[in-house]
């Protein structure tokens, strides 16, 4: 049999053409395993944590928004143009003046003389005042690192960022005589999990009940 004339010829554990150098099986060996370690992050499981019909994509935003309200002359219809208004934008929470009691009275040890004079208002005219307490969140979750290593549960890097807001606003007939935010402009976290022994262990976990 002439040999020239094969198309492939089988050499150690990898195909060579006729017109092809042979390239050694470690070569090959070593070639995958930096690929497989080098992995493809893109290919990780992304999550974004929202709420549809929120008015505001960062803290400062809402923060902006906010800082236009001015207790005594701010109304109701002032806070629908500043995109507040719990009939139309979720997470927007209905207080009434007993709800605004036991938020800031917390304990006996707590008095009336203590709170900020709008609460003591709204408190004082009962189910005239009612107040709207805001929650708005926008967070992103993403892995990041060795697609492989974190399938098989060697190594799982999770890196979270975004912003949480809080606000509260008391009105009375109509005008807001009482407002209050706070909440956490910067998110950005960073969790790292290492597993030595990848789905070994946690195949162990379960059969030891956690002992590994």
């Amino acid at each position: 049999m002439d040999h020239q004339r094969i198309t492939g010829v089988l050499r150690g554990c990898a195909i060579v053409l006729p017109h092809m150098r042979a390239i050694p099986t470690g070569a090959l060996t070593l070639c995958f395993t930096v690929w497989l370690l080098g992995g493809c992050s893109s290919l990780l499981p992304r999550s974004k944590e929202h709420q549809p019909g929120t008015p505001w994509t960062t803290y400062r935003e809402a923060q902006a928004a906010f800082d236009k309200i001015v207790p005594g002359k701010t109304t109701m219809e002032d806070l629908v143009e500043l995109s507040l208004d719990p009939d139309k934008v979720p997470n927007i929470a209905i207080l009434n003046y007993s709800d605004v009691l036991r938020r800031f009275m917390l304990n006996q040890s707590v008095t009336m003389a203590d709170l900020d004079h709008g609460v003591q208002q709204c408190v004082a005219a009962k189910t005239v005042c009612r107040g709207f307490e805001i929650n708005q969140r926008l967070v992103s979750k993403q892995r990041n690192g060795n697609f492989f290593l974190d399938v098989f549960g060697f190594r799982k890097e999770t890196h979270t960022q975004g912003f949480r807001f809080n606000g509260l606003v008391l009105l009375k007939d109509g005008v807001v005589i009482y407002k209050l935010t706070g909440g956490q402009p910067v998110i950005h976290e960073s969790e790292e999990a290492s597993n030595p022994l990848g789905p070994v262990q946690s195949i162990g976990n379960k059969l030891l009940g956690g002992w590994l």
